[in-house]
């Protein structure tokens, strides 16, 4: 319906075609950019087609898993020439959860069968848990006593439990795969305007290639709640979100320094004293039945990340192995520390004054890049904690095919790397993975250097004002 000061929905939705150059230019292949006087599709409006994408690149991540999925990943070396590792089988069952073990159980003869303990947050060990109990309802509910009878060494080689595997990582991909359609409706929703910028969440790579490596998708569908909600101005609600989502990955915590930014600018402390406090509150509901079952067991995620020295993709492993050195952890934890604060630091103070008004996106990327960067360990799918807040951050589509470019390569590197087909023919480091690295850190610096510039400077688009909570107010620090 269309009236006075009323544009028509077609005018209402930027489209790609005439926004982005290089979907401008791709669109020749199917007749060109928008034109005037174009229609709208009867059933395939904008969230639907994103729907559909996001879909059809989570099937292709399945089928580029399926070499590891077919011999239940038992194959030590295929795992990595083809690229198709994940976590979740073997955890399945060096956790205990082939015995339905409870992750927080402190009974004597659990935890002298599984001493290790799941490393992850609560959120991520819940889920794992209730998969793993879905898994076994599916293939028969087995019997655990003969299971408890052997050693658990010889528990991944059983066929029983193989079958349970495989049920295990179909649960777990459905289960992601509505994640990640969730978060792409949710993304398309943060501009009503601008939903077409939900595409580059919807059909990238980093996407199909890294959600079936671990639990990640259960955060980040979380933060594209969290942008939602303060886009349409609940600060309750994004508070509960950002608890939730530090009770299954830690780096949702950091959003509230972005809260603070904006709400200092707009004087808004009653909203941030109330997501501070739901924050808090959701937090801590969802991790009291495990502090209160497993306190010890509970804190193994916050030991085992402090006493973890320099691993897999980090700055840190370089120098170790380029200086033929070990950097004590500790070291890293103070200096890492010390980098993050002043990180921190700067992007309050770039927030505070920059001439445009940042968004929760920008804010968002700037905080959680600047903790990847000196992290100690840098896994292919930590690519998921970024894309969220990237492709609403800087809408460009080359601007992202710069970054997940660089991502993609590390993906490749590190298998590769950990599969030994980078070892140098006459020996020596693997020089190409300290490359693929220092790669990967220069695409997140080139889009934390197009950001910044857009705050100083003004993008190079019209100006895009995505957040209703923001476009409410004047514009002001």
């Amino acid at each position: 319906m269309t009236g006075p000061g009323r544009p028509a929905l077609r005018d209402a939705v930027v489209a790609p075609t005439l926004d982005d150059p290089v979907v401008g230019r791709l669109s020749a292949v199917v007749g060109g950019p928008r034109g005037q006087h174009a229609g709208r599709h009867w059933f395939w409006t904008p969230v639907r087609v994103l729907l559909a994408l996001t879909a059809l690149c989570f099937v292709l991540g399945m089928a580029q898993k399926s070499g590891c999925y077919e011999d239940t990943w038992t194959n030590g070396q295929q795992r990595y020439t083809h690229m198709c590792y994940s976590d979740l089988p073997y955890l399945y069952t060096g956790r205990g959860l082939a015995e339905r073990a409870w992750p927080y159980s402190e009974d004597p003869d659990v935890r002298a069968r599984y001493p290790q303990v799941m490393e992850y947050p609560v959120g991520i060990s819940y889920w794992a848990y209730g998969t793993a109990l879905a898994a076994q309802a599916l293939t028969g509910w087995p019997d655990l006593a003969d299971r408890e009878s052997g050693p658990t060494a010889d528990l991944y080689g059983r066929p029983d439990v193989q079958r349970e595997i495989r049920a295990f990582v179909i649960v777990n991909a459905l289960g992601f795969a509505a994640l990640a359609l969730l978060a792409t409706w949710l993304l398309a929703g943060v501009t009503p305007r601008r939903p077409w910028d939900a595409a580059a969440f919807a059909a990238a790579p980093v996407l199909a290639l890294t959600a079936l490596i671990n639990w990640d998708l259960i955060a980040v569908a979380i933060v594209a709640g969290i942008l939602w909600s303060w886009a349409r101005d609940r600060p309750l609600l994004t508070g509960v979100l950002i608890g939730l989502g530090t009770a299954a990955k830690l780096y949702p915590l950091f959003l509230l320094g972005g809260l603070l930014v904006l709400c200092w600018r707009q004087r808004r402390w009653r909203d941030l004293a109330l997501a501070s406090v739901a924050a808090a509150v959701a937090w801590l509901v969802v991790d009291l039945p495990a502090m209160i079952s497993g306190f010890s067991q509970w804190q193994v995620f916050w030991t085992f990340n402090s006493d973890r020295g320099a691993d897999l993709g980090s700055i840190w492993l370089v120098i170790d192995q380029a200086f033929a050195t070990t950097i004590s952890p500790s070291t890293i934890n103070e200096v890492s520390l010390v980098f993050f604060a002043a990180w921190c630091l700067g992007v309050l103070v770039l927030g505070l004054r920059a001439p445009n008004r940042p968004t929760f996106a920008q804010l968002g990327f700037l905080l959680v890049v600047g903790f990847l960067l000196v992290n100690k360990v840098y896994s292919p799918q930590y690519a998921l904690w970024l894309l969220p807040f990237a492709v609403l951050a800087r809408p460009r589509w080359r601007d992202q095919i710069v970054w997940q470019a660089c991502e993609v390569l590390y993906f490749a590197s590190v298998w590769w790397y950990l599969g030994g087909e980078l070892k140098p023919g006459g020996g020596g480091d693997a020089g190409f993975y300290w490359l693929a690295i220092a790669v990967r850190m220069a695409g997140e610096l080139y889009l934390v250097a197009l950001i910044v510039r857009d705050l100083l400077r003004g993008p190079s688009a019209p100006r895009i004002r995505p957040d209703v909570s923001e476009s409410a107010v004047p514009v002001g620090r």
